[in-house]
């Protein structure tokens, strides 16, 4: 996909335990939620056209690319939606219609003093990852093909393969389906510069109003090796979405799994 006019965002805090085990959940002490398991906003990684760090497209798909500074840099293994912007009149988002779902790396760096989430998400080429293919959404609400969806990635070091994230069923996201897609239309409205979170709106309107959005929508909670090891130069990371009535965990493609793979530089 062509990501040239299509704005990234990313939802943090929509998956149980996940900000709690990447020593983030202190960043948004100050951040008020309508209900304890809401996520905790929405950010930029990606702003097409922008002058500033974010307007590079930092998505790569088989190479992830360390910053060269040293930095604590995890997976964040996501699934990615590609969804549809319908504005109003006035330029207010009334809509958004999922198209396609892929997996994600939404790879993060741990870095001490950042004042907003997106300092941490993109820092060059290849700071990012998309899977091998999209699968298509025939309607994003329940008795759709997501039901069926698990996600869960790996990392191989030195020939060992560790999981790094749990494997989770996508109903297990607290936000989901329309519930989520209400969210964030009122997030993209309504979300102000404030804390770690910024303003989606303004950005919208300063990338001239971008008619596509590819959405992570939040990352899984760690298992025990993710949450103990950042990743390092020579590494190999594996984030897999399959449909569990048909697929395995293996890493054999299928026309129902989706794949990211990429080595560590």
């Amino acid at each position: 996909m062509d990501m040239g006019k299509v704005i990234g965002l990313g939802v943090a805090g929509n998956f149980a335990h996940h900000l709690e085990q990447a020593g983030e959940l202190e960043d948004f002490k100050d951040v008020v939620t309508e209900e304890s398991e809401a996520p905790k906003g929405i950010f930029p990684f990606y702003l097409p056209g922008s002058a500033c760090f974010l307007g590079l497209n930092s998505i790569g798909t088989d190479q992830l690319t360390l910053p060269e500074y040293e930095a604590n840099a995890q997976v964040e293994p996501e699934i990615a939606v590609l969804f549809e912007i319908i504005y109003d009149d006035k330029k207010r988002i009334i809509d958004l219609k999922a198209e396609k779902f892929t997996t994600f790396n939404d790879c993060t760096i741990r870095k001490e003093g950042a004042k907003k989430i997106s300092e941490k998400k993109s820092w060059g080429l290849n700071s990012k990852g998309i899977g091998n293919k999209w699968i298509a959404i025939d309607k994003f609400e329940e008795g759709g093909v997501m039901d069926h969806y698990h996600l869960c990635s790996f990392v191989k070091r030195e020939g060992i393969l560790y999981p790094y994230g749990v494997d989770a069923p996508l109903l297990g996201y607290s936000y989901f389906y329309g519930k989520l897609r209400t969210w964030l239309i009122d997030k993209m409205n309504t979300q102000a510069d404030f804390g770690p979170l910024e303003n989606i709106s303004a950005h919208l309107k300063a990338c001239d109003y971008p008619l596509k959005a590819l959405i992570s929508i939040g990352a899984t909670a760690y298992a025990e090796f993710g949450e103990k090891n950042y990743l390092k130069s020579g590494d190999e990371i594996y984030v897999m979405a399959y449909d569990e009535r048909v697929d395995d965990i293996s890493f054999e493609l299928s026309e129902t799994k989706v794949l990211l793979h990429q080595k560590v530089q």
